[in-house]
């Protein structure tokens, strides 16, 4: 009885946390499972890649990045400081436009605004290097300019993926 009474205290705690609100907000929405196994531990060092290559509807934001989000959102509400949170997120293939700046978005036609903005700027503002493979870039007549703040690129998604593996970082590939 008493470990269900603590369990439940933490599910109303990790619920009404500002870090679980504030992490990635908006996005990477998931429930509190205190119960469950394999729950985040505050003490450890997560380095995450994310490799995102699928594209999705111009009107929304790609599921690979929400994902991204919810790692983010989870480890936060875990209680693991953004130091001990090194989440790499690279785009490529289908996901490439998902970079565009909102200007860049409504010159190709997409639409008003790039439904992936507001997630990309959340993601920065959570530590997350959000990276765009310059092979994909060039191949989609895409220029620098063109790109949401602080999205930084790297010459190809095969070497991101290649060192940070070889760096330690796990990769999850959406």
């Amino acid at each position: 009885m008493k470990t269900l009474v603590i369990a439940l205290s933490l599910a109303a705690s990790l619920a009404a946390s500002p870090s679980f609100a504030q992490a990635v907000s908006g996005f990477g929405g998931f429930k509190p499972l205190p119960e469950a196994g394999e729950q985040p531990d505050p003490s450890r060092i997560y380095r995450v890649i994310f490799d995102v290559s699928q594209g999705g509807a111009d009107d929304r934001p790609l599921k690979g990045l929400d994902r991204v989000a919810r790692l983010v959102n989870m480890l936060a509400a875990g209680g693991v400081d953004a130091d001990h949170r090194q989440i790499v997120v690279v785009l490529h293939g289908a996901a490439t436009p998902a970079v565009l700046s909102d200007a860049a978005w409504t010159a190709r036609g997409k639409g008003d605004a790039n439904p992936n903005s507001a997630l990309i700027r959340s993601l920065i503002a959570a530590g997350v290097q959000v990276r765009l493979c310059g092979q994909a870039m060039a191949g989609n007549g895409i220029a620098q300019a063109d790109l949401e703040a602080g999205v930084s690129v790297d010459l190809a998604a095969l070497m991101t993926v290649i060192h940070l593996q070889q760096a330690g970082y796990a990769l999850v590939v959406n």
